[in-house]
């Protein structure tokens, strides 16, 4: 099949030079990057890399794909701390966000054009000892160069998707000695694995170790824990917290406060604005709305039903104090935000409709069942009345919620784990 390709490039290349020689020349993206893609200035970039030291090669296909790398590439770098790191993107946008991230690698490089002569050209000048491919971006020849050349191979984070999947089966001949090339297939979940099993791979080369994107946005704890008596909250009394709400999402909770506080007249909501200079609006409209309403900065009084968290760096520590939790910038469309730092709390987390920002995140919590998804407002009041008068439920639903994160803990440790294997 290898031949096949390199014949259909060949080809290709004949027939079409005009259209693509024209078409690198009038895209300044194309014409700034194929020159480097194609080898130029290669062994000048390459004398940048000192000797007698070994060689990481970690490569990301885009933005999301750099991404997910960042925590690793830190984690590579501290456990690693003699290796040469070597960096690179496959598109112009991935680039320029992998250099603006400030990676701990020695050279960005570019990514060679997938022709037999430029790859091999690129791996013979650079000679990694190892090479960390970060979820996709699978060409032909420079994994069967890496393979000549006896370089093992990674590929972290590994996905498949539905519709990958199908490809991968119509087109299994070309595909399957692709991924037969790696030494290790480190996928992000189970049927990840088993799907590439069930492609032909051997079972011992694939391991789920999670995905690298949880390392990422898990909450990181620190400093003195905040307890309720420093908020002036009383212990026996239920707190419900709103986290990183936005404009018009704060009216929405009074509203719902106050139908709920009818059934349970101990409930105290705290408001979270994302944005702190918004906590005066926020306490003028709830007072608006005849609510008691305090702030954190001032202190709480027995008689709050709301306050308003207008101090920085503490929202993350308090959802261990709460019963409830509420993810703002859902119940609008702000795209959600990070619903991994109250579910570590172990309380029910829930958020609207509006969760682009953390789909995947989202799509794997629901699936678990550990989180509560609502449409609108209405939803939210029934939800959250539903949890608040059954605390076994709560218990198991906040359980389920923790043991998720406690689940995707360590990924980047393991895939450290994986690279000292591989390496040694």
């Amino acid at each position: 099949m290898l031949a096949v390709y390199n014949l259909i490039q060949l080809l290709g290349l004949v027939f079409l030079w005009p259209l693509l020689l024209l078409l690198v020349a009038g895209k300044a993206k194309y014409r700034l990057r194929i020159p480097a893609r194609l080898g130029f200035g290669l062994r000048e970039l390459a004398e940048k890399i000192p000797a007698g030291r070994p060689r990481i090669w970690i490569h990301a296909l885009s933005v999301g794909e750099v991404s997910s790398a960042v925590t690793l590439v830190h984690a590579v770098r501290e456990h690693f701390p003699d290796a040469v790191l070597l960096f690179s993107a496959a598109t112009a946008s991935g680039e320029k966000f992998a250099g603006n991230r400030g990676l701990p690698v020695d050279l960005f490089i570019p990514f060679p054009l997938d022709v037999y002569a430029v790859v091999r050209r690129f791996v013979k000048i650079l000679r990694p000892d190892l090479f960390l491919l970060v979820e996709t971006d699978f060409w032909p020849n420079f994994l069967h160069q890496l393979a000549a050349e006896n370089i093992s191979a990674l590929l972290v984070n590994g996905r498949i998707s539905r519709k990958s999947y199908r490809k991968y089966s119509i087109f299994q001949a070309f595909f399957l000695p692709m991924f037969r090339s790696f030494s290790f297939l480190a996928m992000q979940r189970q049927e990840d694995v088993e799907k590439m099993v069930r492609l032909g791979v051997a079972a011992a080369r694939v391991k789920n170790l999670g995905n690298l994107k949880y390392d990422a946005i898990l909450p990181k704890m620190g400093g003195r824990m905040v307890v309720r008596k420093d908020l002036g909250i009383d212990e026996g009394r239920t707190l419900f917290i709103a986290g990183s709400t936005h404009d018009g999402e704060e009216e929405m909770l009074c509203r719902v406060y106050q139908e709920l506080v009818r059934r349970f007249p101990d409930l105290l909501l705290l408001i979270a604005p994302r944005n702190i200079e918004r906590a005066a609006a926020v306490v003028k409209l709830a007072r608006h709305q005849g609510l008691a309403v305090s702030t954190r900065s001032a202190g709480g009084r027995a008689d709050d039903q709301l306050m308003v968290l207008d101090t920085m760096g503490e929202l993350a520590g308090l959802y261990r104090l709460a019963d409830v939790a509420f993810i703002g910038g859902s119940l609008v469309a702000a795209g959600g935000h990070n619903p991994l730092e109250p579910a570590v709390a172990g309380i029910p987390v829930f958020f609207g409709p509006h969760m682009e920002d953390f789909a995947d995140v989202v799509e794997d919590m629901l699936a678990a069942g550990c989180v509560i998804q609502v449409g609108n407002e209405n939803e939210l009041l029934q939800g959250i009345s539903f949890y608040l008068q059954d605390p076994q439920l709560r218990k198991e639903k906040g359980g389920a919620a923790r043991r998720f994160v406690e689940a995707r803990q360590g990924v980047n440790m393991r895939h450290i784990d994986l690279i000292r294997q591989v390496l040694s």
